[in-house]
């Protein structure tokens, strides 16, 4: 069946019910690959602060394709408007090696181990062995034709767009600017965190989940499962249906922000009442786990109430089609998605501070980052049923749907979060994407 056929059966108007099949169906996978992550959008491939010096390198991955961030020198013309930061696809021009082999380091330039073809960290082809031949006497053998153009034959070269210290790529021309990209919405959201700070590199967590990539978009852009699944979050009130909270998105649909406000938890039986997570008598053995310090940063004027200001707990930011960027109380991190087929994905969460931090905030930060990545006392449950969500999907076949109707069918932003219209406005968005 090709995709066209797959996509037409998607007969059910409204975005409210995802066929089963758009997590399990192979070609579609692949269709998603070359549209989304391929197409005319911006992915999310790192952090400035990971490649501080010239000749800096991280890999990371567009997709499934593996891409190298590097920073190059900057010619004295172009300083002041170029960062300097490159990426290019991990794979030589001449046979198609993925060359690079380190998952970070330093270097001069790249070499295929192959046939020691050279690039320039920007990804010019510098020189190759034998290019004019090799001389025997009065006679040369073999090299390359006359026509060879070294300046033909580079790396694939990203565009990049450099926002905060976040770094975005795009195979696309036709992705519009970064800012425009992400939209007026969230903006403020992205610069209340990250405008006019520099960053520190505080430690990673990887984990693959065996389940859809857009399961994890799904799961960051739902506010209705966390005061039900997470123990942590209805025990201590860090997330809770009772919390003063706001889902925003782009007008697009495709990115979001869920932002809420901790209260003190409790027995409030209107959100605790036969939840079975909610564990009344809970403890900590450490409390500094919950030792959370309000930072200036935080505060923003409420958009409900000119005049008066807001302190967000919470913000989590879902950038379509591979980013989360979180804060929880003080725990901040990136979280990037990156597809390893149509049932599983990788998930690489990149733990971060300030450089103005104090070391007791530096401490705070990774002591609360224990709640989230693989083994975290609240992550660890979105992998494993995201993982029960595929096998569910799986198991049925073609017919099911899911059902995302809490709050109705629409899409738009609301002032609470027992709602759902993030998720729909995702596949709004997804639908016309993928020509559905």
């Amino acid at each position: 069946m090709n995709a066209p056929e797959t996509l037409s059966r998607w007969a059910r108007p409204g975005s409210s019910r995802v066929p089963f099949w758009a997590y399990t169906d192979a070609q579609l996978y692949r269709r998603e690959l070359d549209k989304i992550f391929y197409g005319a959008h911006w992915c999310y491939v790192g952090l400035e602060v990971e490649i501080p010096k010239v000749g800096d390198f991280k890999l990371g991955w567009v997709g499934e394709r593996q891409v190298i961030m590097v920073r190059d020198r900057i010619a004295p013309k172009d300083r002041g408007t170029d960062v300097g930061i490159r990426v290019v696809e991990n794979r030589c021009a001449h046979r198609g090696v993925r060359f690079c082999q380190q998952p970070h380091g330093n270097a001069r330039s790249f070499v295929c181990p192959y046939h020691q073809w050279t690039y320039k960290l920007n990804g010019d082809l510098a020189g190759l062995p034998f290019k004019d031949g090799v001389k025997d006497g009065e006679c040369v053998n073999g090299g390359m034709p006359p026509d060879f153009d070294l300046a033909a034959h580079g790396l694939v070269k990203l565009r990049v767009a450099v926002l905060h210290g976040l770094v975005f790529a795009s195979f696309s021309e036709d992705a519009e600017p970064l800012e425009d990209y992400l939209g007026p919405e969230v903006m403020p959201w992205l610069n209340r965190i990250f405008q006019g700070r520099q960053l520190t590199l505080l430690g990673y967590n990887r984990q693959r989940i065996p389940g859809n990539w857009k399961l994890m978009m799904e799961n960051i852009k739902d506010p209705y499962h966390p005061g039900l699944l997470h123990t942590w979050f209805v025990t201590f009130g860090l997330w809770r249906a009772d919390q003063k909270s706001r889902m925003v998105m782009d007008q697009h649909g495709r990115h979001a922000v869920m932002i809420s406000r901790r209260n003190e938890g409790g027995d409030n039986k209107a959100v605790t009442e036969g939840v079975t997570s909610f564990k009344a008598n809970m403890a900590l053995h450490d409390d500094r786990l919950l030792d959370v310090v309000p930072e200036a940063w935080w505060k923003v004027p409420d958009p409900a109430n000119p005049g008066t200001d807001i302190m967000p707990t919470v913000t989590m930011i879902t950038l379509f089609p591979s980013l989360i960027i979180q804060q929880q109380v003080n725990s901040l991190s990136t979280r990037h998605i990156v597809p390893r087929g149509e049932g599983e994905f990788d998930f690489v969460w990149t733990h971060f501070g300030f450089a103005d931090d104090a070391p007791e905030m530096t401490r705070r930060r990774l002591r609360q980052a224990n709640l989230f990545g693989p083994a975290g006392f609240v992550s660890a449950d979105d992998g494993e049923v995201i993982e029960f969500s595929q096998d569910g999907f799986r198991q049925w076949g073609e017919e099911g749907s899911t059902l995302c109707e809490l709050g109705g069918t629409g899409t738009g932003g609301t002032e609470h979060m027992v709602t759902e219209t993030l998720i729909r406005s995702m596949y709004a968005y997804w639908k016309k994407v993928m020509a559905v």
